[in-house]
């Protein structure tokens, strides 16, 4: 009875491992991001085991969700990047990183969307004393970071459930949230203000993939008496260059040199 029990577990989970499987070949396979319910059908799968399979997929970074359905996760996103010539998204970067840090002497950093919130791949220091900290393996609330509002307005996130207060600054209120991120879009940069700690600031920009998806974003950030709204306007072109070149060493054929 006991190994009759047993076979039938090892025969259930293996059906699991493959039915999650067939999902994350369909993901990564759809040009455009699919819905659970394409997922379900597709796959002829009930919604609510097609859920729950999802749903471990994207614990583990394999998936995410944007605002259109699923698609390929940060795992995926940045092993995707050792097939280019040079290894990884964090080593394409490095130029970008330095040349922001360079011009700035703010701390710099390259994260990208995670199940989690924001991950801090890499990071150049900034050169005052004040200032000075690692991000890298941190992560942070999308909702009130710059780079995660980056990934929240051009879909490489989709907007928490709960939006927690951090500091009084922090916007807790869903319609003021997509309002703010329609800004965003607009202008193709993010800002935040106060809203992760206090006297914090930070501008960031996105970093498109070759597929012209957002996967990455590169910042500044400093103390919110040295990033004025003068030094932000000083600041932000640079910014906003730099995540053009690494999309462009990402493959970005939109961002090629001499386009428009």
């Amino acid at each position: 009875m006991e190994r009759a029990f047993h076979t039938m577990s090892v025969h259930t989970g293996t059906q699991s491992i493959d039915r999650a499987a067939q999902l994350l070949v369909r993901v990564v396979e759809s040009a455009r991001p699919l819905a659970v319910g394409e997922l379900a059908m597709a796959s002829r799968l009930p919604k609510s085991t097609t859920s729950r399979l999802v749903a471990a997929l994207e614990r583990q970074g394999l998936v995410q969700r944007v605002t259109d359905g699923l698609r390929p996760g940060p795992v995926l996103l940045r092993l995707a990047q050792r097939g280019l010539p040079e290894s990884n998204v964090a080593e394409l970067a490095d130029e970008a990183l330095r040349w922001l840090a360079d011009a700035s002497g703010e701390t710099i950093n390259l994260a990208v969307p995670s199940p989690a919130g924001v991950e801090h791949l890499a990071q150049r220091d900034s050169r005052h004393f004040v200032g000075i900290t690692s991000w890298v393996g941190r992560r942070v609330p999308l909702h009130c970071a710059a780079n995660g509002k980056v990934f929240l307005a051009f879909g490489a996130a989709p907007i928490p459930d709960r939006l927690d207060a951090l500091t009084p600054h922090t916007i807790t209120e869903r319609p003021a949230l997509e309002a703010a991120l329609a800004q965003v879009r607009a202008r193709g940069w993010a800002q935040a203000i106060d809203e992760l700690e206090l006297g914090l600031s930070a501008i960031a920009a996105p970093v498109r993939g070759a597929d012209g998806a957002v996967v990455a974003a590169l910042s500044i950030s400093a103390p919110t008496a040295r990033l004025t709204s003068d030094r932000v306007d000083a600041l932000t072109p640079v910014l906003l260059e730099q995540a053009r070149a690494l999309s462009r060493r990402l493959g970005n054929p939109h961002f090629e040199r001499g386009a428009a």
